[in-house]
């Protein structure tokens, strides 16, 4: 079993280079989506992603019980793809429908913290080779307002939760992957 963090900016090569791993793995593959088509641009991009993937492979939607789908598919001789980290995140973020304040302390919703735990749980003890794509969202200026900076605390503490466990992480930029840990495949 080998996982692979690729993580990069938006429109990096990222996704790309992640189901380049997977097809070059000659493995069966799992693909994990946990975008949710709330308008449509957001279902344009899910359409376009669909329509980049081979036709074989299993694709499995799962917006917050990612760790669940993990062990449900997970065998030997399969490759999991998770993509995306940051979806899932917003996803969990915003799951108890709430308003967040433009200032002031942000409560992160229980579903977060039991979910983020379930994933790395997870990853430790999965027999299947795992890629997760995320995004790298903290190289910029801060953002303004409460949520926004807490989205970007938390996708950065994720990232580092995520390539501490995993064999290899590999940053994206340009479309052209600079490993970070671990050698490249």
């Amino acid at each position: 079993m080998t996982t692979t963090l690729v993580f990069g900016g938006a429109r990096s090569g990222k996704s790309a280079l992640a189901e380049k791993l997977a097809i070059d793995s000659g493995k069966e593959v799992v693909y994990i989506a946990t975008a949710a088509a709330g308008d449509g641009e957001m279902a344009a991009r899910i359409t376009q992603h669909q329509r980049q993937r081979p036709q074989h492979w299993l694709t499995v939607e799962e917006a917050l019980a990612l760790a669940d789908v993990l062990r449900r598919h997970d065998a030997p001789g399969k490759l999991l793809l998770v993509d995306c980290l940051t979806l899932w995140l917003s996803n969990l973020l915003f799951s108890e429908g709430n308003d967040y304040p433009e200032v002031g302390q942000i409560t992160l919703p229980a579903a977060f913290h039991e979910q983020r735990a379930l994933l790395l749980d997870a990853l430790a003890d999965i027999s299947a080779d795992v890629v997760l794509v995320s995004n790298e969202v903290g190289m910029g200026i801060v953002p303004y307002g409460a949520i926004s900076r807490c989205f970007t605390d938390e996708a950065g503490r994720l990232n580092q939760a995520v390539a501490a466990v995993c064999d290899r992480a590999v940053f994206v930029a340009a479309g052209l992957p600079l490993y970070l840990k671990g050698a490249p495949c």
